[in-house]
């Protein structure tokens, strides 16, 4: 179904530079990386734009919100290089829509959050980055070389990044997400959230998302249609 072309604005020029900053960063995981938009709630009164995308590295989805000079109602899936382009300022066209991956139809629910207790604080997180980072590139540095293939050193990578954060369930690769996506910043505040099976880890500058499967590891599997969006 096609999508009227609507002009947004943003509250100030700050907003869309920081929202051009985190469409560049998404890109840089994925050049043909897709978002999707939703402006305005219930009653479209809302004057706040939510960015969802998905990194492909991290298996999470990032959530970047951007204020708007006035209220808007729009919920589309377009190009996130097309999207950069339009910002040019404040005031830009929503490109065209794009047939959205799997995962635009399954987002966070808006409601629900309860917050979990046990989350460090920002730079212990990026501490926490800092050290699974560093035993990555020891125990590849250490591979034989008939051992060193993509195989065994996403096995690695996994095994890492599945590790949750102190007593938390939140696994570090969503913590290592909200620190490359620019969300997880030095003393800044953060907070971990629950709604049914989502977990939500959100600072000033953004979120990251991602639904718990089961016994195994965390992940963002489209199960079912979007839901109260």
């Amino acid at each position: 179904m096609s999508v009227p072309v609507q002009r947004l604005s943003c509250a100030d020029a700050r907003e869309a530079e920081d929202l051009s900053a985190f469409l560049a960063r998404l890109l840089r995981y994925d050049r043909a990386a897709a978002v999707r938009l939703q402006a305005g709630g219930p009653d479209g009164a809302l004057p706040q734009l939510a960015v969802f995308g998905r990194p492909p590295s991290f298996e999470v989805l990032a959530i970047r919100a951007a204020r708007l000079a006035e209220p808007a109602r729009l919920d589309v899936t377009v190009s996130a290089g097309e999207l950069l382009e339009a910002i040019q300022g404040a005031d830009f066209t929503v490109p065209g829509p794009v047939t959205g991956p799997p995962w635009a139809g399954v987002l966070p629910p808006r409601g629900g959050w309860r917050d979990l207790a046990g989350l460090p604080g920002a730079d212990r997180m990026r501490e926490a980055v800092a050290a699974a980072v560093a035993e990555f590139r020891a125990r590849d540095e250490a591979l034989p070389e008939e051992r060193r293939t993509r195989a065994e050193r996403d096995r690695v990578g996994r095994e890492i990044w599945s590790r949750t954060l102190g007593d938390t369930p939140l696994p570090l690769r969503a913590v290592h997400a909200a620190q490359s996506l620019g969300f997880l910043r030095p003393g800044v505040p953060a907070a971990l959230l629950a709604s049914g099976s989502w977990l939500r880890l959100r600072t000033p500058f953004g979120s990251v998302a991602l639904r718990t499967g089961g016994l195994g590891p965390l992940s963002v599997t489209p199960t079912r249609p979007p839901h109260q969006h």
